[in-house]
């Protein structure tokens, strides 16, 4: 199998015609080693990192400026000190805002900072005109290079952030990707040898979600304007 034939994955031209009505101008992406694209390369599967390929898709409509501060390791109190003030200067229409993994990994997870700290990114974003899209992440704990002693707690960890960042998304109004419950979450295949990321297949997957949830936008802001 490769991407062309996976079923979970774009057909050829669907990207196209899903955002062929976009309106973004200016994307930019905060987070960690999600957003930064540290996937591990798969035979068949695209190379362009997550964040790097949603961008690509957009372009291929129509103009894009881009930029991604994504760095690996960051915590969400790193991600909001570091890269909201420089997002905002860039005057972003659309924006990721991806965190809360390293913060989920270990057992000192604090689910109301990363809250606080979540919804700080999201709501300065939007007071800036950005459409924001928010993120459920794959959930790890499936990865066979994690122990398995540490598999439980892990599990839980993650699937509290995925529960509360889809809260926080509904109460804020961003554009949500549930990763967590795609049936090839708990798929061990779809993960790196390094336990902390997924491979190619899970970003084309990702890009995949992500368009169509972009569309449900479009169409959503579509029927409210009536156009």
């Amino acid at each position: 199998m490769n991407e062309a034939t996976d079923p979970h994955c774009l057909a050829p031209g669907e990207s196209l015609r899903l955002l062929a009505d976009h309106p973004w101008r200016r994307f930019v992406v905060l987070g960690d080693s999600v957003a930064e694209g540290l996937c591990e390369p798969l035979e068949g599967y695209s190379d362009l990192q997550w964040a790097d390929r949603i961008a690509a898709e957009l372009r291929a409509v129509r103009p894009l400026a881009y930029l991604n501060l994504g760095v690996s390791g960051l915590r969400t109190r790193e991600i909001l000190a570091t890269q909201l003030e420089p997002a905002v200067a860039f005057g972003p229409d659309l924006a990721l805002v991806v965190g809360g993994g390293n913060d989920a990994f270990p057992a000192t997870y604090d689910p109301d900072r990363v809250d606080r700290e979540l919804t700080t990114m999201i709501t300065g974003l939007q007071d800036a005109g950005a459409d924001v899209m928010t993120l459920g992440m794959f959930d790890i704990s499936y990865s066979p290079a994690v122990a398995d002693w540490l598999r439980p707690g892990l599990r839980q960890r993650m699937r509290m952030l995925s529960e509360r960042t889809a809260a926080l998304a509904e109460k804020l109004g961003t554009i949500h990707i549930n990763l967590t419950d795609h049936p090839l979450s708990t798929d061990p295949a779809l993960y790196s040898s390094d336990g902390r990321h997924g491979n190619a297949r899970s970003d084309a997957i990702a890009t995949a979600e992500t368009v169509r949830a972009l569309a449900h936008q479009i169409t959503r802001t579509s029927s409210s304007t009536g156009q």
